[in-house]
């Protein structure tokens, strides 16, 4: 065997090798970022977050957009979920409580939370305090809620006040997706009209996608012109405006805990399983 042979043989088993180690390299990278949870979140950690914009909508409700990582960066929560968020109370003692977004992964860039802040709420007092460029420390996902396309034919949502924030991310999710075709069913109620939160997003989504969501307003002091409910809601009005009970629909309820009582023991009547049902 003369010695150019031998070098050339050298060569090719270096190559060769450098070759190998080089696509284990490439395998392992790309197993390791494929396991790394998707988005800012860290579901055992807090993580802060900068206050970039806060728009007051109400005399007690603002919407507040935080940044995140980078403009192309998403949250990364799944549809239905939550995440928690810790502040300090009027007597600065921490305090930690659920909020779901009202934006979804689609929103690069930034997330939002639209709060309502009630005079004694401790996680209220926080928000009311919070100016642009404070940090938020939030941690998730969190929640029981799974939402794959086209799991139910349709969904029925019950909300009350600010229990709107989970129906309203999961509608959006359901309706921006044109692969979707799950049907939407809404009564909203609170008690004055002033009180009814991302009013205009929702009027937008039944004015987008009239044949797939309804909203159905009520309020216990409506104004002297009202086309909405009256009152509380009631078993009529959810056997008239949510689907009716069977295996592929689903009644979602998030309100205060009275509301979710009374709301239990209305499907219960009307023949809705506890399958059919979820409760933020």
């Amino acid at each position: 065997m003369d010695l150019e042979f031998l070098q050339t043989l050298d060569v090719q088993i270096l190559v060769g090798a450098a070759v190998a180690i080089l696509a284990i390299v490439i395998g392992a990278i790309f197993l390791f970022s494929s396991k790394k949870s998707k988005g800012c979140l860290d579901p055992e950690n807090f993580k802060d977050f900068k206050l970039v914009k806060r728009t007051q909508l109400s005399h007690n409700v603002a919407k507040f957009t935080f940044a995140l990582r980078t403009p192309t960066s998403v949250l990364g929560l799944p549809i239905g979920q939550h995440i928690s968020c810790r502040g300090k109370d009027g007597q600065g003692e921490e305090v930690i409580k659920p909020y779901t977004p009202t934006t979804l992964d689609s929103d690069v860039g930034h997330f939002e939370l639209v709060i309502k802040m009630y005079p004694q709420g401790r996680m209220s007092h926080h928000f009311r305090e919070m100016r642009v460029g404070d940090y938020l420390s939030v941690k998730g996902p969190k929640g029981r809620f799974r939402y794959q396309p086209g799991q139910v034919r349709a969904f029925g949502m019950l909300a009350g006040g600010s229990g709107i924030t989970p129906m309203f991310q999961v509608a959006r999710a359901i309706l921006e997706n044109p692969k979707d075709k799950t049907n939407v069913h809404l009564i909203y109620a609170n008690v004055t009209y002033e009180d009814i939160l991302l009013k205009e997003e929702l009027d937008g989504l039944a004015s987008k996608y009239p044949a797939r969501f309804k909203v159905y307003y009520v309020l216990n002091q409506p104004p002297e012109v009202w086309h909405g409910g009256v009152g509380f809601v009631s078993k009529e009005m959810i056997e008239k405006h949510c689907p009716a009970p069977a295996s592929d629909i689903q009644i979602l309820r998030c309100g205060p805990p009275p509301m979710n009582k009374a709301m239990a023991a209305h499907l219960e009547a009307l023949g809705y399983t506890s399958e059919m049902q979820f409760q933020f």
